[in-house]
């Protein structure tokens, strides 16, 4: 009996393998997380660059340079240039899904002209020796009618393995122009995120000039800022005293409570973390539920951008002077309002020379402090929930600076309250 050709079934099982795995396997999923991962961290960029940039605007509108301009570029030229890297990060991904889907084309490509080969064999071959004479011919001399039956089977298998070729043609060539169509689309991303790296690059040239040239005319300034910062140290060192008075105070008036107080339910007892502060159970387990959102806090501005960092840096200004931060400065728009980061009850609302008002709330062995403030809507011993609004935040008329200042305490030792709040605000 006659028999398909070898080299044709196994072009056709080769190639419906190709069809299979090109409409049914999505790219990889670390690739895919990985363009996601980008394309989230680009957007946070562009928000928080977008948000740099309209408080750029509000220094712009006074006459001078500040030393608030210089602050706010340096941090939007931080960003921008990770954006730039997130942008290249996007940009290798993409060319490496490029070159996968070059290939898929290229070896469906390849395996569709083997198969339109074999297909234009199979039909020349049906041409020449399958016409009707011969098919009748080749029923009618069977031996017996089991063989004739056979023969004829084998011509409708024959049929309809044709038809199979055909529809699997062109099933191929929907699956390759589909596939072009895609890359074509890629390689349209591509264009366009490389237009846009291109547009950022040449902002961060701009920022960086503009950078420069306010940092020349400021040193030019440079007694009147070495004044300020003095000002400003001499603030900040005052409100770290007032808080270690308070810590003592606090831990003093829990241990006469301890010596008072009887019965289960009121009985005090030492943290595990060693800040010598007495505490309640109640305290105990809203100081344990502090701990535990580290990371997730909410912020204490509904907007804003970090400005200043915690720990000790270079003054932005002034060559070999290095500022020391016990918290975080985060800049954001006149009138804004501050919250409370947890629930817990406000210890002491005072007010500082240069650090305006500043209102500090305890959450069990955790303090937080918010300074800066024009208006405060809380007192003393008031208790606060998460979001809450306490204040207003301070606006400078100089320089139309809007600053939060924030710290956070664990007892006596000084927290970084970036590792505490949440990535977003």
């Amino acid at each position: 009996m006659m028999k398909f050709p070898h080299t044709t079934r196994q072009t056709v099982h080769g190639f419906i393998l190709m069809l299979i795995l090109a409409f049914l396997i999505p790219p990889t999923i670390s690739s895919q997380d990985t363009k996601e991962k980008l394309q989230k961290s680009k957007k946070q960029l562009e928000d928080e660059i977008r948000y740099t940039s309209k408080l750029l605007e509000e220094t712009h509108r006074t006459k001078e340079n500040s030393l608030n301009k210089v602050i706010l570029l340096n941090r939007q030229i931080e960003k921008r240039q990770t954006l730039i890297s997130t942008i290249s990060g996007e940009l290798d991904q993409i060319q490496g899904q490029m070159s996968l889907q070059q290939q898929h084309l290229s070896s469906l490509s390849s395996e569709l002209r083997k198969m339109k080969n074999e297909y234009a064999k199979m039909i020349y071959y049906a041409y020449k020796n399958l016409n009707a004479y011969n098919r009748l011919l080749f029923i009618f001399s069977a031996e017996d009618f089991n063989q004739a039956y056979h023969r004829l089977l084998y011509y409708q298998q024959y049929s309809a393995y044709r038809r199979t070729q055909a529809e699997l043609i062109r099933d191929a060539q929907m699956t390759i122009n589909r596939k072009q169509r895609e890359l074509q689309e890629t390689r349209q991303e591509k264009m366009t995120l490389a237009r846009s790296q291109e547009s950022e690059k040449n902002q961060l040239t701009q920022e960086k000039d503009e950078k420069d040239k306010t940092v020349k005319q400021l040193s030019q300034k440079e007694k009147e800022l070495e004044a300020a910062l003095r000002e400003k140290q001499k603030a900040a060192q005052k409100l770290t005293s007032e808080i270690e008075k308070l810590i003592a105070a606090e831990i003093k008036a829990a241990a006469e409570r301890a010596k008072k107080t009887t019965g289960h339910d009121a009985k005090t007892k030492m943290t595990t973390t060693a800040t010598e502060i007495m505490l309640t159970n109640d305290e105990q387990a809203l100081s344990s539920s502090f701990a535990t959102n580290k990371g997730r806090l909410p912020w204490p501005s509904e907007h804003g951008v970090i400005t200043g960092r915690f720990g000790e840096h270079p003054h932005p200004v002034l060559k070999y002077v290095k500022v020391k931060n016990n918290g975080i400065d985060i800049s954001t728009e006149k009138g804004a309002s501050v919250r409370s980061v947890f629930d817990g009850k406000v210890s002491r609302v005072m007010s500082f020379p240069n650090l305006n008002k500043v209102v500090i709330i305890r959450h069990g062995e955790y303090l937080t402090v918010y300074s800066n403030l024009d208006e405060v809507n809380v007192k003393d011993g008031q208790n606060v929930t998460t979001r809450q609004v306490i204040g207003k935040i301070h606006t400078n008329p100089e320089d139309s600076r809007t600053d939060l200042h924030f710290e956070i305490w664990l007892g006596k030792t000084i927290q970084d309250p970036q590792e505490w709040l949440s990535g977003t605000n």
